[in-house]
């Protein structure tokens, strides 16, 4: 099958050279028992923060080569700050950056923050796409992940979104929770479905170190994880997601035509981003860069121009590594073209060896110059990259 951005002159070459901004904000109403992402549960401090974003803003506005065109608020819950907040921000961006005309402006947010008034109120300030955390349509699975928000409100706020004008969203939906059968998977499929999502995205339940769910199970009061049936529920989703006609571009994303996601496809296309807020990451193509993971301490290291991240300067084999990691997440898969450009600074040799026994295997096959993941590599894929992963060449040295 061709995928979209094979094409010339679709979404994802048009603005393959253009950047994106992510801004965390770092505040939920309640906490979800699986989530590993930082926040705060406290909003006393967040006029300080949105303060101290638009000063990182102003400081960083040369981080970036290319002009703006997506702007992605993730968190966190940024639907639960205020309009303002988040205008302010738009502002700053807008006054230090090149922002492109046709900028993708995304919010995340709970259906609990959904409302016909706050739907008019972030249209007026310029998002124009919209990431609603979902997750179930069934109640029980909600309250079992200590979900902030309803069933009913799960359906309630599509059909605000689209009365609200909203063409461009996508919902997020897990798989693989204890308790969860796969009819009432493929019900949580049929219902998106059914409403027609532009866009969806799918996650199997991670259990990460330190979150409540992993110390829950550690203590025997919720049930583990079964790989067996995160795999079932995988296969799946795959399965009825291609009969409805929805591209499946990367591992986890699904879209109809023309509503790929601009920003996260600027991820997993290598292209560079700037982040901004507590925990955010950068990325300019030679280096990685990380804020404190502090509120209070992002606060004052801003404002008193202390260092505030962390930085990484990657090394050939680490960019190789990257990039294998991310494009066989996607349909487009690893070119062999670009493989080339590796020779000499990296074990191009190993890994055209070692990606054999994936294509052995039936988990990987080569069409069209490309290394792509067949469906059974596709529930694999971290594990399959983590093998394909090249190690540093030391050069010998000899002294004359």
């Amino acid at each position: 099958m061709n995928y979209f951005w094979h094409y010339p002159g679709t979404i994802l070459q048009k603005y393959h050279h253009m950047a994106g901004i992510y801004i965390h904000i770092p505040f939920c109403r309640q906490a979800c028992f699986y989530c590993n992402f930082h926040f705060s549960t406290q909003l006393k401090n967040t006029e300080e923060i949105i303060l101290t974003i638009c000063r990182e803003a102003a400081e960083r506005k040369n981080y970036l080569s290319t002009p703006v065109d997506t702007i992605y608020f993730g968190g966190g819950t940024p639907s639960c700050i205020g309009t303002n907040a988040l205008s302010k921000i738009i502002e700053t961006l807008e006054k230090n950056f090149s922002i492109s005309p046709g900028v993708e402006i995304t919010l995340e947010a709970n259906p609990d923050d959904i409302s016909a008034v706050s739907l008019a109120e972030w249209k007026t300030i310029g998002i124009n796409r919209l990431s609603v955390g979902i997750q179930s349509f069934f109640e029980k699975h909600l309250q079992w992940m200590n979900r902030s928000h309803s069933a009913i409100q799960a359906e309630k706020c599509i059909d605000l979104i689209r009365n609200a004008g909203f063409t461009n969203f996508s919902i997020d939906l897990i798989y693989g929770i204890p308790g969860l059968s796969n009819k009432e998977w493929a019900e949580n499929l049929l219902n998106a479905i059914r409403f027609n999502i532009p866009h969806i995205s799918c996650y199997a339940l991670t259990v990460e170190p330190k979150t409540a769910l992993h110390q829950m199970i550690r203590q025997h009061k919720k049930e583990d994880v079964d790989e067996g049936v995160q795999s079932a529920q995988f296969h799946q989703l795959v399965k009825k997601m291609r009969a409805a006609n929805y591209h499946h571009y990367e591992i986890s994303n699904f879209a109809q035509p023309g509503f790929e996601s601009r920003h996260n496809s600027s991820y997993w296309l290598n292209k560079e981003y700037l982040g901004l807020g507590p925990s955010a990451h950068s990325y300019n193509g030679e280096s990685r860069q990380w804020n404190i993971s502090n509120n209070a301490l992002y606060i004052k290291n801003v404002n008193n121009t202390l260092p505030f991240f962390e930085i990484e300067y990657l090394t050939a084999t680490q960019k190789f590594n990257e990039w294998i990691m991310t494009s066989l997440r996607t349909s487009t898969g690893i070119s062999l073209e670009k493989i080339n450009k590796y020779s000499g600074d990296v074990d191009v040799a190993g890994f055209l060896n070692d990606i054999k026994k994936w294509i052995e295997a039936g988990n990987i096959k080569l069409r069209a110059g490309h290394y792509t993941l067949t469906r059974k590599g596709k529930f694999f894929a971290d594990g399959i990259a983590a093998d394909l992963f090249r190690e540093e060449i030391i050069h010998a040295s000899g002294k004359g």
